[in-house]
């Protein structure tokens, strides 16, 4: 049985989305309160679910302009700010062990140009070497609704399974065209509702997916749709550099999503239905929404409850 213990986080886009914020705090960056009630960039909070998860070794894809502030953060407390400002806050002494223990596990990688998510993804080929490995998204949170953390669920059906996994949620089909979008075949091999892919598009129309994409099973007016937490063997890497060597792009950019399809057509590749909700926070709207995911299962869940019945 394959195991898991190395993570690929891709943050390096230049988060035009969130501008002007973005002119003075990186998009991984920007804070968020979290579950426990402690601010904390995006970032964090992602890698914390990652090493949770029982991952060794994480892998930060960065951007030339956001490197250096990343790696900066996960450096924690110096033993003078202990002694000075933070003396006696025990609470602020084991977050800073907490970023002290996922900086040494921290291997950051440039994509200097920008070229596509799969191109940023192929930085860390050398890194993974041949070995399996977790791919997330450094602007999306997870919050799961099971035991298990999102990024368990894939870890674990991969280590079952031996294919390439990738999470997958239900959406309505007035929102297909903005994801991947893959059909499968339901089997019970994974603890999560669980498919064998049978085919995929990327940003397909509503009318293409209603001929090609759907699920026996699902509603006729819902899709699976990918959800940003895959778990690849190391051909994805493999995959990768044949995009790039023959310059395979999809709207000039290198695709991840090329990758995947190739994986499908190489063998088995297994869809795993996500127990849980996840949130974009690169957009403001997804921000907002983020915030009010995590506020409503930390400490201040009552005052934000009672702000929104105020409303």
């Amino acid at each position: 049985m394959a195991t898991v213990k190395k993570a690929v986080v891709t943050a390096a886009g230049r988060g035009t989305r969130q501008y002007p914020a973005t002119n003075t705090v990186q998009k991984e960056l920007i804070p968020l309160v979290d579950v426990d009630g402690y601010t904390k960039p995006t970032l964090q909070i992602i890698l914390e679910e990652v090493v949770a998860s029982g991952i060794e070794e994480i892998c930060v894809v960065a951007n030339p302009t956001n490197l250096e502030p990343i790696q900066a953060h996960f450096q924690g407390l110096t033993d003078e700010q202990k002694r000075t400002q933070f003396a006696g806050k025990d609470w602020a002494d084991a977050l800073s062990d907490t970023l002290a223990d996922i900086q040494s596990r921290l291997h950051f990688v440039v994509q200097h140009t920008q070229e596509g998510y799969g191109h940023a993804v192929y930085q860390a080929h050398e890194w993974a070497g041949d070995e399996p490995f977790v791919l997330m998204v450094g602007d999306h949170i997870s919050l799961s609704s099971t035991s298990e953390s999102c990024t368990q669920q894939i870890i674990h059906a991969f280590e079952q399974s031996s294919a390439p996994v990738s999470s997958v949620a239900r959406i309505g089909e007035s929102k297909v065209s903005r994801y991947g979008t893959a059909a499968g075949e339901a089997t019970d091999f994974s603890g999560a509702p669980s498919y064998w892919m049978r085919a995929m598009m990327e940003k397909p129309s509503v009318e293409y997916a209603r001929e090609h994409l759907r699920t026996p099973g699902i509603p006729d007016d819902q899709f699976l749709c990918f959800y940003g937490i895959h778990a690849f063997p190391s051909a994805a890497f493999d995959c990768l550099k044949h995009l790039i060597d023959n310059d395979i792009r999809q709207k000039g950019e290198i695709q991840m999503a090329a990758a995947q399809e190739m994986l499908f057509q190489r063998g088995p590749y297994l869809l795993a239905e996500i127990q849980g909700e996840q949130y974009d926070m690169g957009t403001p709207d997804g921000l907002i929404l983020t915030q009010i995911a995590l506020a409503m299962r930390s400490p201040y869940r009552e005052p934000a409850r009672a702000l929104f019945e105020s409303l």
